[in-house]
């Protein structure tokens, strides 16, 4: 078996190392393998390979936050899933960089067939969209939300999760050349980011009273959006992606109520009881992804010892790197 190790942090092409393991010998009755088919590159992996993500586990280890792959083998008593299903990788456990893992996870479903270089991706962002979405307001069909960074892999998969709750979304984008796009993927709005952009979203939806604003950018665009929520609103800031950290007025939170959440899926995923979750959310997310419905644009796929290629291009934020441990079929 092959995998891709870190050895330190810094330059892809001096720190991981691509390594031979020992094949896995019988499994207990819980455990189960992977044969990983796809896994993307993603800002998580670069993170962590820069030594700069939020949480970093001992040097050496593994690589790669998220994939999908056949089940290849079980324990006599995993019942979730049978040998050939398609599933989801066990999430952000630095595994899925290697041509099989091991796992006792129990919250995976076959999953829908679908573009492999799709559903390699259904794990984190799209994920993340849904419970950016769900966690901090409960939304009806009707209601609006705003989404920054409409462009980014998050803000794509949040236009059709919300469509498909009848949710209508406030699609911001950094500049004017993107409007078209994100109206094409089904934006119900969507606006190029400027100073008069707390006047445009009420113009566009009509003074609604919006209870919700995704934000990944942060920034000054982070106030304006406090700004565009209604009463007791939520702005949930889930990246930083402008670089620049929030300044924030006081006043309007403290006499409307609205409030400010950050959102890590890490942490997300630590608390008690939501891996299992995982599995109704994954029900919900996977088939848009096999529709087509989620669509996150594909820059290069890699066999494994072309990583150090597919960093490279993952860092130009051009579109996904996407790595086949097994080959490409």
């Amino acid at each position: 078996m092959k995998a891709l190790q870190l050895t330190c942090y810094g330059d892809p092409r001096n720190v991981i190392k691509l390594i031979e393991q020992p094949e896995f010998g019988p499994l207990a009755a819980d455990e189960w393998t992977i044969d990983i088919e796809a896994a993307p590159v993603s800002p998580t992996d670069q993170y962590i390979i820069a030594g700069i993500y939020g949480e970093l586990p001992p040097l050496p280890h593994g690589l790669g936050c998220e994939g999908v792959g056949r089940v290849s083998a079980i324990g006599s008593g995993v019942k979730h899933v049978k040998v050939g299903d398609r599933v989801i990788a066990p999430l952000l456990q630095n595994t899925t960089w290697a041509t099989r893992i091991k796992t006792k996870e129990t919250w995976q479903r076959a999953l829908p067939e679908g573009d492999l270089s799709q559903m390699a991706q259904v794990g984190m962002n799209p994920a993340t969209a849904l419970l950016i979405l769900t966690e901090f307001k409960t939304l009806k069909a009707g209601d609006w939300v705003i989404s920054t960074a409409a462009n980014s892999a998050v803000g794509r998969s949040v236009i059709p999760i919300a469509k498909a709750r009848g949710i209508k979304t406030v699609n911001i984008v950094r500049t004017a050349n993107l409007i078209d796009e994100i109206k094409a993927i089904g934006g119900d709005v969507v606006i190029a980011d400027g100073p008069d952009l707390v006047k445009q979203i009420k113009e566009a939806t009509g003074g609604a009273n919006i209870p919700l604003a995704l934000d990944g950018v942060g920034g000054p665009l982070t106030q304006q959006l406090i700004e565009a929520i209604g009463l007791y609103g939520a702005v949930v800031l889930w990246s930083r992606m402008g670089g620049v950290d929030p300044t924030i007025a006081t006043i309007p939170v403290l006499f409307t109520g609205k409030s400010l959440h950050g959102f890590w899926i890490v942490n997300w995923l630590k608390i008690p009881g939501n891996r299992e979750r995982l599995t109704a959310a994954f029900e919900e997310i996977a088939p848009l992804v096999a529709s087509g419905k989620i669509v996150i644009p594909v820059a290069g796929e890699f066999e494994l010892d072309q990583y150090v290629d597919a960093i490279t291009l993952a860092s130009k934020y051009s579109g996904k790197a996407i790595l086949y441990p097994n080959g490409k079929r």
